[in-house]
């Protein structure tokens, strides 16, 4: 492991940040699932999204620009298929990594969560206070 480490340069962190990125919405993790397992046009993909083939096709060109989508096209319909199957062992890498947090005790966004909900519930309390405050000047 530690030999991984240290062949890691300023350059080989920004392309791997730039991937980490471009998966780093629910909607392309989605599309490069399905995409893993075959080879899908863009009308289809949204449909899988329920998005327009418009940000459907957005989605995927940020998707192909990090290098982890390809596509071919056929008469005017345009296919994509994953870069490889070095995708699909990244998307199920998040999917362990994921469990891994959950068996440990949660994430820090289910705590940032649950401190929402008890400030929302508080918050008719201290809007009260302020204007009782705001009418006694």
């Amino acid at each position: 492991m530690e030999a991984q480490v240290a062949s890691w340069d300023e350059e080989r962190a920004k392309r791997s940040v730039a991937v980490l990125k471009a998966v780093a919405d629910p909607s392309r993790y989605r599309l490069l699932w399905a995409l893993s397992e075959r080879e899908l046009p863009v009308s289809h993909l949204a449909e899988l999204i329920e998005a327009h083939v418009a940000a459907t096709s957005q989605h995927l060109a940020k998707l192909r620009s990090a290098g982890l989508v390809t596509s071919r096209r056929e008469g005017t319909r345009i296919f994509y298929r994953a870069a490889g199957p070095q995708v699909r062992a990244l998307l199920e890498s998040a999917v362990l990594a994921s469990d891994e947090v959950v068996a440990a005790g949660g994430t820090e966004a289910a705590t940032a969560r649950e401190a929402a909900a008890v400030q929302e519930q508080d918050a008719p309390a201290r809007l009260t206070r302020v204007r009782r405050t705001a009418a006694e000047h």
